[in-house]
């Protein structure tokens, strides 16, 4: 069972899981995603919820609609959605995590070290 998380309209976090599949190396190029239906069966949730998720990558260029096939990844794909998610993270999290690093008076440098030690 999926858990959702009520602060996020579920379209976002399915979105994300497709992201995070592509990431990761689950998902390759010019092969087929699951179709909606399917994706809507296996979340139990609304197609038009699934349907807006890929509208949103169809606009990023990350997927690509193949009329009467389905929905696939795009040719570079994941290096187009590295960039974008790289373009988020410093434009819309990172100062929000500078502003907390500075707060509790970390040193950015023990950030680091301890990081990667744990690795």
């Amino acid at each position: 069972m999926i858990i959702w998380n009520d602060k996020q309209p579920i379209y976002i976090q399915i979105r994300q899981r497709i992201i995070d599949l592509i990431l990761s190396g689950g998902a390759k190029e010019d092969e087929p995603l699951p179709s909606v239906r399917q994706i809507a069966a296996d979340f139990s949730v609304n197609p038009l919820t699934v349907t807006k998720a890929y509208q949103s990558l169809l606009e990023l260029e990350i997927i690509e609609k193949k009329r009467g096939v389905g929905m696939f990844l795009s040719t570079d794909a994941r290096k187009k959605l590295l960039k974008y998610e790289k373009e988020q993270f410093i434009n819309q999290e990172w100062p929000n995590i500078a502003k907390r690093i500075k707060a509790l008076g970390l040193d950015t440098k023990d950030l680091i070290t301890k990081n990667t030690r744990k690795k």
